[in-house]
């Protein structure tokens, strides 16, 4: 096991004081802002490609896993890259303004699609611009925030994101109820956020000098440098994505179960608000008591909400279950990013971030594809069975990762 890190994150850190009150810094709340608006015109589009997919394309679900799969795996091979790179140059934000406007200009390309190939295309363009912002926001943002408030830097960026993403489905719901069929053009619309968003970070993002010290780390992609803690929580990590499938699935579950097209947008805006307001509270958590405690409850009731998926009878179960879902993600998430930024140095947060949306993205063909077969060929039972037994062993393992308590930077 790799020695502690002078900001390693721990349990039971900062619980005497309460919730911290420092504000927090400029770079969290424009990349908070910056995902609000870049998931608008993300998710306008997201939840309505299933449908788009299997009637106007003439699709199949073999087809939705295999696009889905494909696309976040290839950008997670980026991930890696610009994470590393990051790194090595000192700079993050060449990297994430690059990283947001390639799918600024991708999305609205969807309305010109004809045949599934293309919308495969557009969405390895979209998860390519992911792969290269992703890790080194991630890691911009740990530079930016003292340890023991990264909890909460976390948690504030996602709920934003989240909130973008609740907003972009009202939008799609407004437009089609007012233009019904109109798929198109509302794709076509994503490219106005995505404008504003190249703006923000072209113009309002600024460097920090963590980053820059690092700069004279040698380039290098291998897990090796990070020590043994963060290897294993990266096979953790890569056993619970294997059996975490695409949130597209969630959404034709939701349609078998019986809820109607039309109401699919307002379905994934609901989701998105409880991931916004429970990203809030999840991260004031994981400064208070340490990210391990939510990770490992988040991952077990997530095997109980997919086995539910797949026992489920009425599409009022698949509204409960949605929104239970949401909670069970959003714990989870600023922890997981909070524990990655402490098991590391600070020269090696970029190649740290790299791996970690690489371990998620490089499981998530397999992913996909096994879970679209096994939904297909044997039915609900067998696919969201498969992803609740390997949460379950994933998160038993998390348990066994030793973990220091934080230090000031």
């Amino acid at each position: 096991m790799s020695a502690a890190s002078p900001d390693a994150s721990g349990e039971g850190a900062a619980a005497a004081e309460g919730p911290p009150r420092e504000p927090l810094p400029a770079n969290v709340k424009l990349l908070g802002c910056v995902s609000l608006l870049n998931d608008v015109a993300s998710e306008m589009i997201y939840p309505l490609l299933p449908q788009f997919l299997l009637t106007t394309l003439g699709g199949n679900l073999r087809h939705l896993g295999l696009i889905e799969g494909v696309a976040d795996s290839v950008g997670s091979l980026l991930k890696l890259w610009s994470g590393g790179w990051s790194d090595r140059a000192g700079r993050r934000k060449p990297f994430i303004v690059l990283g947001y406007s390639i799918p600024a200009l991708a999305r609205p390309l969807l309305s010109l699609a004809t045949v599934p190939g293309q919308l495969f295309a557009l969405r390895v363009s979209d998860r390519l611009g992911k792969g290269l912002r992703t890790a080194p926001r991630d890691a911009l943002i740990a530079d930016s925030t003292a340890p023991e408030f990264r909890g909460r830097a976390f948690g504030f960026h996602r709920a934003l994101d989240h909130l973008g993403a609740a907003i972009g489905p009202l939008i799609a719901l407004a437009f089609l109820a007012i233009w019904p069929g109109e798929m198109r053009t509302l794709f076509a619309l994503a490219l106005l956020p995505g404008l504003a968003v190249t703006a923000l970070v072209l113009w309002g993002l600024r460097e920090q000098r963590a980053s820059a010290a690092a700069a004279s780390t040698k380039l290098q992609l291998s897990l090796q440098p990070l020590g043994g803690r963060f290897q294993l929580f990266m096979l953790a990590l890569v056993l619970f994505t294997l059996g975490n499938s695409s949130d597209m699935f969630l959404l034709v579950r939701s349609q078998q179960l019986g809820v109607p097209v039309e109401m699919l947008p307002l379905l994934w805006c609901a989701f998105h608000v409880v991931k916004s307001v429970v990203n809030l509270v999840a991260g004031r958590v994981t400064d208070a008591i340490g990210p391990r405690p939510l990770i490992v409850v988040g991952w077990l009731l997530y095997g109980l909400v997919y086995l539910a998926f797949a026992l489920a009878t009425a599409a009022w179960h698949a509204w409960a279950l949605f929104l239970a879902y949401g909670v069970v993600y959003a714990l989870t998430e600023p922890a997981e990013k909070t524990l990655v930024a402490g098991l590391v140095g600070a020269e090696r947060k970029g190649l740290a971030f790299g791996w970690f949306n690489f371990a998620i993205g490089v499981a998530a063909l397999p992913s996909s594809v096994i879970f679209g077969y096994l939904y297909d060929v044997y039915g609900p039972l067998a696919a969201f069975g498969w992803g609740a037994a390997l949460a379950v062993v994933a998160a038993l393992l998390v348990t066994i990762i030793r973990i220091d308590a934080p230090r000031a930077a």
